[in-house]
């Protein structure tokens, strides 16, 4: 979903917006005191939190739209704001700096985040797999990743595509990148390929851009990232800061707790959790996000013990795979990088 996800960090760039955010996290204004009663008894207050969407509301985000629109938030004594920021590449930068409480980011993200000292922590995967891929028409005839061989391939212009797939070339029998000419075309990932500027892509969401080109007349064939010797990885991830978990563990639990429910019932009839989507949310693509939830649910739910549940070998093997690759620096520990605490405690 290039349109949707794929503002991947810029190192440098991310660094320079923390520390723009960090001058103010300062400022923040702190919770309103506790009000009582005539009696003196106090009146719960319910816990105000900021939650930045990676991208406008898409299929991804059913499972929080419900949990809110339910009351299952309110429900755990939480005021949930769910918003898109003007430029998503700064969430990792704005919850670290607590300007926000949450945030839905990428494995890659909070690994490059970490690599430059940004205090994030993954607290649930939210969608197990990648959706990240390799896509090319159908009637190219291209199935697999050595028929890329002396072919163009788009791409998004992101540090991390030509890495991905190099691994995938290599892991095809093929040399690398080297075997084909990539051009970048920026967010206009589909427009290239139907247009056949190029004659695959690399960077688009098979639960989204797959649809999108299928609705226009041209359905694609889809290239898997883990299929291919990428290591499996976390595409979508719920994030917090280090000092929320140190001083608002309470608050963390709660908004997790809720959300694991709220997922959970999603995933039971994801058809009325876009209902759900759509009455929040009116200018979403239901001719995309309705089947995208079918193909988005198995992501959420399957193979893992609980929504939310992420695995240190996950962690370790990208984390070693980006060190490989020059993405981030030999000392990043990946184990910081993530906690099943909150989802534990959901159960």
């Amino acid at each position: 979903m290039s349109t949707v996800r794929r503002w991947l960090i810029n190192p440098c760039s991310l660094l320079a917006v923390f520390l723009a955010l960090g001058l103010l996290a300062g400022c923040r204004a702190e919770p309103s005191p506790t009000p009582r009663t005539r009696t003196g008894t106090p009146t719960p207050t319910p816990a105000k939190v900021r939650v930045a969407l990676d991208w406008f509301p898409n299929a991804n985000h059913a499972g929080i739209f419900l949990t809110k629109e339910k009351g299952y938030f309110a429900d755990e004594g939480l005021e949930v704001t769910l918003y898109t920021p003007n430029d998503p590449a700064t969430i990792l930068a704005s919850v670290g700096a607590g300007q926000d409480d949450f945030g839905f980011e990428y494995q890659i993200g909070v690994l490059l985040a970490r690599d430059k000292a940004v205090p994030v922590v993954s607290i649930a995967g939210v969608v197990q797999h990648p959706l990240n891929s390799v896509m090319a028409l159908k009637t190219s005839g291209i199935q697999r990743p050595r028929d890329l061989v002396g072919k163009k391939v788009g791409y998004p212009g992101i540090a991390t595509d030509p890495p991905i797939l190099d691994t995938m070339l290599k892991a095809d029998g093929a040399r690398g990148v080297q075997d084909v000419e990539l051009v970048n075309v920026g967010y206009d990932l589909v427009p290239a390929l139907i247009s056949r500027q190029v004659d695959a892509i690399v960077g688009a969401y098979w639960t989204h851009e797959s649809i999108s080109a299928g609705n226009l007349g041209y359905p694609v064939n889809i290239m898997r990232m883990e299929q291919w010797g990428v290591p499996d990885f976390y595409e979508l991830v719920l994030v917090t800061s280090e000092r929320k978990l140190k001083e608002q563990p309470q608050v963390v639990e709660r908004f997790v707790r809720a959300l694991v429910r709220g997922y959970r019932e999603a995933a039971m009839d994801p058809q009325k959790a876009i209902d759900i989507l759509k009455q929040a949310a009116p200018e979403i693509d239901e001719r995309i996000d309705r089947p995208g939830i079918v193909l988005l649910v198995p992501l959420w739910t399957e193979g893992v013990p609980s929504f939310g549940w992420q695995t240190s070998e996950r962690w370790s093997r990208f984390a070693d795979w980006m060190k490989e690759h020059k993405l981030v620096g030999p000392s990043l520990d990946p184990s910081a990088a993530f906690t099943n605490r909150f989802v534990e405690a959901a159960q």
